[in-house]
């Protein structure tokens, strides 16, 4: 891969139909049915300030490479607020870039402005190249999530 320059900022307007290629290719990875419909939505909130949902981009030489998608989440107990990051992806052809550490970094810099106790989020058990990377940026937990469909 040739040394790509990796830029973090927010999306705009410009940058659907890339972000859409992205998320898309995010959905697939996880083998997630998605619709334009459910884009649509997740496009509407990041660009909606009442809405909890926030995310970045990443650009590289070509274009966007990667995207993340967060948000805020009350921590009770510690009486804190903490950072949720719901999704993470850089395409295929740019993972290695360190486009997907930008992303967390920059996440890490919107907590520690906004005074965030923690950043948090879950991967797949098998999603071992991620997993390299989140192991030399974060700290494994102990905690096992649970789904519970109402």
């Amino acid at each position: 891969m040739n040394q790509t320059t990796i830029r973090i900022r927010r999306p705009g307007e410009a940058d659907r139909p890339a972000w859409d290629r992205l998320y898309q290719g995010y959905a697939e990875f996880y083998g997630v049915a998605q619709t334009p419909e459910m884009r649509d939505r997740v496009w509407s909130w990041i660009h909606d300030p009442s809405h909890e949902t926030e995310a970045f981009v990443a650009e590289g030489n070509d274009g966007l490479v990667g995207l993340a998608h967060f948000r805020a989440f009350a921590r009770p107990l510690s009486a804190t607020t903490g950072g949720y990051l719901d999704d993470l992806f850089v395409a295929p052809e740019a993972r290695g870039s360190g486009a997907a550490e930008a992303l967390i970094q920059a996440i890490a810099g919107e907590g520690r402005a906004r005074g965030w106790s923690v950043i948090r989020w879950i991967t797949a058990q098998d999603n071992d190249r991620a997993r390299r990377l989140y192991d030399r940026t974060a700290q494994a937990t102990r905690w096992v999530t649970y789904d519970l469909r109402p």
